[in-house]
């Protein structure tokens, strides 16, 4: 769909769109801006976990990773989804698969590693008294990567 978008977009007027995307996810994470962002509340039932190691983690992370069920605390996908749609080339969608997925493996990932009385209490109570700042540095880092990858540099 990028690919489409792109051809029939002119090529300053694409960057000029996703400009301001970024600015307002920015001061969405940073908590300047309040504004909500489109999201399915559900959660990936269980029988799609039960339909085995391979099928149901297949269907799980297709459904989590699409958005189709889940929660969105962030703007970072929108934005991402944005980016591919106007300026990522079609070789940096891959690019942008993977990072997509090593942060959902690494947020799920830290959540078991860090739950437990044993291991400094819960993810949770973490999450909440660090949220801002690492919401922020996440959306300074990705519009970062966005703005090297597309211009080139």
């Amino acid at each position: 769909m990028g690919g489409v978008l792109q051809a029939l977009l002119p090529g300053p007027l694409r960057p000029a769109l996703l400009a301001p995307a970024a600015a307002a996810v920015l001061l969405r994470e940073a908590g300047v801006l309040r504004f909500a962002v489109p999201e399915n509340r559900r959660l990936v039932p269980e029988h799609v976990v039960l339909r085995g190691p391979v099928a149901g983690a297949l269907q799980f992370g297709f459904e989590m990773g699409t958005g189709m069920r889940t929660y969105s605390p962030s703007a970072l996908p929108h934005l991402l989804l944005a980016a591919l749609l106007l300026a990522v080339p079609p070789a940096g969608a891959l690019a942008a698969a993977t990072g997509f997925a090593a942060a959902r493996w690494a947020a799920a990932a830290a959540t078991v590693a860090h739950d437990g009385p044993t291991r400094g209490g819960s993810w949770d109570a973490r999450w909440r008294t660090a949220h801002r700042p690492l919401a922020l540095a996440t959306a300074l880092a990705t519009v970062i990567s966005l703005a090297c990858g597309i211009s080139g540099g």
